[in-house]
């Protein structure tokens, strides 16, 4: 990797980011099994090979100077598929955090998970608090990964703790908006969303990043995720800055 600028936390203004590039990008990674049933291969071969391709986009993201990169690795729903298949997945999880935290380390790459991933159990749990501490203060690039996560829990959460708030005479009622809620959500500390891609060709946000993503510039590709690349992930930083961002206006 090559070194960039370091990233600011905190909520930005809506725009670029460095240059015209943007400065939050999220993926919904979407294609794995269709990958390996057209390679007539076990489904958690092309889990693996999509864990290949994210250590090939962080790297990509970090070269373009991309300051916070969200995936969406398990979804709340995700819980519905075969025990087999959740079971492949919490140790493809374990094996890519024992063999890229050094790499995250050395690389300043900060983690941060969003979502309830306390639900995969405390050994799992306690790696991934464990990572997160020891990369606590990279400041590169910060990689958000979504476990355990839907974004209608995430808004309903936020409303509880807001609701709880107010009725304990902490917040005014009439003073909550756009912002607040805003504050109150689990992707608080970084910049607002400017792009969300997702691949395989849906072209639906699954309950990822609803609130975040009201002005995303959004981008379906037909690419199956294991097949996503430095090339792809450019293209799609291409595509980005060829459009107009009008948030609402002419």
């Amino acid at each position: 990797m090559t070194a960039a600028p370091a990233a600011t936390g905190g909520h930005a203004s809506h725009g670029g980011g460095r240059g015209d590039g943007p400065r939050h990008v999220a993926i919904i990674m979407d294609g794995n099994g269709r990958w390996a049933q057209r390679k007539g291969l076990p489904r958690v071969a092309g889990h693996r090979a999509g864990a290949e391709a994210v250590r090939k986009t962080l790297q990509a993201a970090a070269d373009a100077g991309v300051e916070v990169l969200t995936i969406y690795a398990f979804s709340s729903e995700n819980w519905r598929r075969s025990a087999e298949e959740v079971s492949d997945l919490k140790g493809l999880m374990r094996f890519y955090l024992e063999r890229e935290l050094a790499t995250l380390e050395k690389e300043r790459v900060q983690l941060r998970i969003i979502g309830d991933y306390r639900a995969f159990g405390p050994e799992l749990s306690a790696r991934l608090e464990k990572a997160v501490e020891r990369t606590r203060t990279n400041t590169r690039l910060t990689l958000v990964i979504a476990l355990n996560y839907g974004s209608r829990a995430e808004i309903a959460a936020a409303c509880r703790s807001l609701a709880t708030e107010a009725r304990d005479g902490k917040i005014d009622p009439s003073a909550i908006d756009e912002e607040v809620v805003g504050r109150a959500l689990q992707t608080s500390d970084w910049p607002e969303l400017d792009l969300l891609i997702r691949t395989s060709g849906e072209q639906r946000l699954s309950n990822f990043l609803l609130w975040q993503a009201a002005y995303a510039e959004l981008l379906f590709v037909d690419t199956l995720w294991p097949d996503f690349d430095e090339a792809a992930f450019n293209a799609a930083l291409a595509s980005y800055a060829a459009r107009h961002r009008r948030f609402g206006g002419r």
